[in-house]
């Protein structure tokens, strides 16, 4: 936990979230002083947020593939979360 908010820009969503897990595991167990459970909630809600990004922007690119009356992909169109 030695990482800066400014490294977590730079985690990748698997490294972030097992962060984010060992940190509610730390807190779960509710012997971590008052002071470092502040610090660790905190880095918790920015790892949080980041893996809310890194999930928004995957979601993004997630494209469903149209298939044409051969069987074969014929295009991609942007995913439609509605659908």
């Amino acid at each position: 936990m030695t990482q800066t908010s400014a490294d977590i820009a730079t985690l990748s969503f698997e490294e972030a979230l097992r962060q984010l897990e060992h940190i509610v595991q730390a807190l779960e167990q509710g012997n971590v002083p008052l002071e470092k459970s502040i610090e660790m909630y905190e880095r918790g809600a920015q790892l949080r947020a980041h893996c809310d990004r890194l999930l928004k922007q995957a979601e993004e690119k997630v494209e469903k593939i149209q298939l044409g009356g051969d069987g074969r992909a014929a295009g991609t169109t942007p995913l439609d979360p509605e659908s």
